[in-house]
């Protein structure tokens, strides 16, 4: 046996060993990958979290300032802001009030056939 590693050139003998750190990088190669994709799942998950909770108080607040919009809206709620201010303003009588009938939509009239006029050809031989 002692004679048979002699007789192999160091080239032989090397092959072995590079398949071997091959595998090794490879299979190192995958599991660092794995572990930074794992790694940026997880980052993009967190990030995700707090979007949706962003997301969910912008639409609470939303919600409480449509309410307060509401509040400051009411008829109720404008008159007290007017008397508070002393404006003097009074709700106008019916003849005072003015009415504007809005005129109709203006509607394009509908073609009968399909193909606009302009791209019929008119066969002058007929």
């Amino acid at each position: 046996m002692a004679n048979n590693r002699r007789s192999q050139s160091g080239a032989v003998r090397l092959v072995p060993a590079l398949k071997a750190v091959l595998l090794c990088s490879l299979l190192g190669g995958s599991a660092v990958g794995y572990v930074l994709q794992q790694k940026k799942i997880h980052e993009l998950a967190q990030q995700l979290g707090a979007r949706q909770e962003r997301l969910a108080q912008l639409r609470r607040e939303n919600q409480s300032h449509a309410k307060h919009m509401a509040i400051l809206m009411r008829h109720e709620h404008l008159m007290e802001r007017v008397r508070e201010m002393k404006l003097n303003l009074v709700v106008p009588q019916r003849h005072q009030v003015v009415w504007i009938a809005e005129p109709p939509p203006v509607v394009a009239p509908v073609p009968t056939n399909s193909v606009p006029s302009q791209f019929v050809q008119l066969n002058p031989n007929r």
